[in-house]
């Protein structure tokens, strides 16, 4: 009996995702016959639960859009999902930290006891890494307006921190892209007709205007692919003890996707860009140059040059004479 409620709770935290899905896909998904995924939904339909059998082709069943499902209707591989994302989050968002921490607590409470002591073995503690640039924490009160406006397709007002001061701008938001630890929106301004990847730590957004816009094709087809190759998303430079730049014979697109955390680019021609990036040391610095395989000129400062002239003797040095 144990078995089968486990199973049928299960099945249930998959119709929760709103998918039709055949009783053959049920019971791979369960490790099940199809005869006992039938007779589980039977178990769900005396329950009270709305299984709807959908006829046709991409024909199903389904959970019924009236039905409500129990506060907490998770297996326990969804339950160690949530309970990780619910200590990595405060790292992403400030204001959230205490939510956070009660919403696990909760969820902790609720789950029987194999499922608890197997979520808390995935405790897990946030450190920031040398190589990764994170902007502060972001209000959660700022994504939560920003996220609004995306999912009802209203265009946003926001007062924008870039190099040449405030401004404010006029946005269609389509996206929220976290990448190596940073908020990005990718948003289309009408007033320049242009796509955007902006920081939104560099954002103030004011409230939605209620006007509405037509949904576009972000560039690249992904917005996470836009925003990593985008090379004026507001990033700045880190400060790091070692710091200098040069020109790469590569485009702006190719050295943004690539570049260390903490590294700008500036694009030079549409086969050339300038990257400015830094290191612990001057060796270390020329090193992540070289990894771009392409020519390399105007490089800044002197301390840069005599660390590559260095590793070209080294390396010819460990080479040994041609032959």
């Amino acid at each position: 009996m144990a078995a089968t409620s486990a199973r049928a709770l299960k099945l249930l935290s998959v119709f929760g995702t709103g998918a039709t899905l055949t009783a053959e896909q049920l019971a791979t998904r369960l490790g099940a016959s199809v005869r006992t995924v039938r007779r589980d939904i039977d178990t769900l339909r005396e329950l009270g639960y709305e299984i709807e059998a959908v006829r046709g082709v991409g024909g199903g069943y389904r959970l019924g859009r009236a039905t409500r499902l129990p506060p907490v209707v998770f297996d326990e591989d969804q339950a160690v999902a949530v309970a990780v994302a619910l200590q990595t989050v405060p790292t992403l968002l400030s204001g959230i930290r205490e939510n956070s921490a009660r919403a696990l607590t909760t969820l902790r409470q609720a789950m029987p006891a194999r499922s608890r002591n197997h979520a808390e073995a995935f405790t897990v503690s946030a450190a920031r890494n040398y190589w990764e640039f994170p902007a502060a924490p972001i209000d959660a009160e700022a994504i939560g307006v920003i996220g609004g406006a995306i999912h009802r397709r209203h265009v946003l007002r926001v007062d924008h921190t870039g190099e040449d001061g405030p401004t404010t701008l006029t946005l269609e938001p389509h996206h929220l892209v976290v990448w190596a630890a940073r908020w990005y929106l990718v948003a289309y301004e009408p007033d320049t007709d242009r796509w955007r990847a902006m920081r939104v730590d560099r954002l103030a957004p004011r409230m939605p205007t209620g006007r509405t816009f037509d949904r576009r094709d972000v560039p690249h087809g992904d917005p996470a692919a836009f925003v990593m190759s985008t090379h004026d998303r507001g990033d700045t430079p880190a400060e790091w003890p070692c710091r200098g730049s040069a020109l790469l014979a590569l485009p702006a697109p190719v050295v943004a996707r690539f570049a260390p955390g903490g590294s700008t680019v500036e694009h030079i021609t549409d086969s050339s860009c300038r990257l400015t990036l830094g290191a612990w040391s001057w060796a270390g610095l020329a090193g992540l140059l070289l990894t771009f395989d392409a020519g390399i000129t105007d490089i800044e400062p002197a301390e840069l040059r005599q660390a590559l002239r260095t590793l070209r003797t080294r390396i010819d040095e460990g080479l040994g004479p041609a032959g």
